[in-house]
C-alpha cells in the first residue's frame, strides 16, 4: 500500500552527550517518537558542528570530541507532529534545555511492506 500526502518534518539538533533519564537524549527522542506512533524517526551523528555556544565539536582524531552533534529527524502528518512537539520539547528541557527544533513542510510518500503494493 502506498500512502502519499503533505506532512511535517521535525528536526531536533542535540549533542551526543545530552542525557535524558540516564539515556542518550537522541535515543530517548527516537523511542518516544515510536511510542507516540509517529511514522518514522532517525538519528544522524554529525562529524562536525557547533551550536549556541559557538564551540566546534569534531570527530577528527587529534581533536576527539565526546559531544558530537546529533540530528533527530521525525516525519508524519502535521497534526501528529503538532501533538508530539510539546512532549519532545519537554524532554529536551528536562535534559538541560539545549538544542534546536525546526519544522518544515514535507511531501510524504510512505511504503508499508507486505500490504500488496
Amino acid at each position: 500500500m502506498k500512502i502519499t500526502g503533505s506532512g511535517k518534518l521535525l528536526r531536533i539538533f542535540v549533542g551526543e552527550s545530552d542525557r535524558y533519564q540516564g539515556a542518550a537524549l537522541y535515543e530517548a527522542l527516537v523511542a518516544k517518537a515510536r511510542e507516540l506512533g509517529l511514522a518514522g524517526a532517525t538519528a544522524w551523528r554529525g562529524t562536525a558542528g557547533y551550536g549556541a555556544g559557538s564551540r566546534i565539536h569534531t570527530s577528527k582524531i587529534l581533536a576527539l570530541s565526546e559531544d558530537l552533534p546529533v540530528l533527530v529527524e521525525i516525519v508524519d502528518s502535521e497534526e501528529k507532529i503538532s501533538a508530539a512537539l510539546p512532549v519532545l520539547s519537554d524532554m529536551m528541557e528536562a535534559a538541560g534545555g539545549g538544542g534546536l527544533i525546526t519544522l518544515e513542510k514535507a511531501e510524504i510518500i510512505k511504503y508499508q511492506p507486505g500490504r500488496g503494493d
